[in-house]
């Protein structure tokens, strides 16, 4: 299942749910997200490039990442399209060049800032469409979807986490030092749990998942029997039982 294009949501129809998978850089969302949505044959929403798109859109245009009212601008007035499994930015393919560690530090940046993500909150919530969706990010279940249907908060340990990146990164031919990705991490980690707006924090009723030991696949069948679970206890949507199950 690719990422879908954002839909309007007729009006006075039932919201479709809503798998909310939050967690710290590289812990494994993005790739448990999309496994998860191709199994449920759901829509899949990568938050994290939309700041990303930002990020590489301030970057190309000079404007210094300092500038909240610039970037706030640049979140309103974004040019993107989510199609086939490619990303466009004013009509360029940039799904690799937003994978960039470069833009991925402003990113998180630029993340703090309310006026960013004020603008990018409906941009995201526009995603949400039947049959469902999954929501990869770091407020995707406190406060993009507090209405979640379930709640997942992936975490592993900052090791394991630089390893992955380490080797996401040398996959696509950028060279990476393990040490310069845990210095970098352990400063995301800081500046997303510390800011003021919209902090990484596990909703109140989210369940916790530690992958540090785990595969892709052992996680993504972990939030599917989660997800099978609450369907048989009446949590879950009609029909949205795993369809690999």
């Amino acid at each position: 299942m690719t990422q879908a294009d954002p839909v309007s949501q007729a009006s006075g129809s039932p919201l479709p749910p809503v798998i909310a998978i939050d967690g710290p850089t590289a812990s494994g969302k993005g790739t448990v997200a999309h496994g998860v949505a191709r199994r449920l044959g759901w829509a899949v929403l990568d938050s994290g490039a939309l700041y990303r798109l930002t990020a590489l859109a301030a970057l190309d245009r000079g404007i210094s990442s300092e500038d909240e009212a610039a970037m706030a601008e640049i979140a309103r007035t974004l040019q993107v399209r989510f199609e086939g499994g490619h990303i466009y930015l004013d009509g360029r393919e940039v799904g690799y060049d937003i994978r960039q560690e470069r833009v991925g530090n402003v990113a998180s940046r630029v993340a703090a800032f309310a006026p960013v993500r004020q603008a990018l909150l409906e941009r995201q919530r526009a995603f949400r469409r039947a049959p469902g969706l999954v929501a990869d990010g770091r407020d995707m279940g406190t406060v993009v979807f507090p209405d979640a249907a379930l709640k997942i908060f992936l975490v592993a340990d900052v090791a394991a986490r630089a390893e992955r990146r380490r080797k996401q990164l040398m996959e696509k031919g950028i060279s990476a030092n393990l040490d310069d990705l845990l210095r970098d991490m352990r400063e995301r980690d800081a500046r997303d749990t510390q800011r003021t707006v919209a902090p990484l924090v596990a909703a109140a009723d989210a369940k916790v998942l530690d992958s540090s030991k785990m595969t892709a696949q052992e996680t993504v069948q972990a939030i599917l029997d989660l997800w099978n679970a609450g369907a048989r206890g009446g949590a879950g949507a009609p029909g949205a039982r795993d369809k690999g199950a």
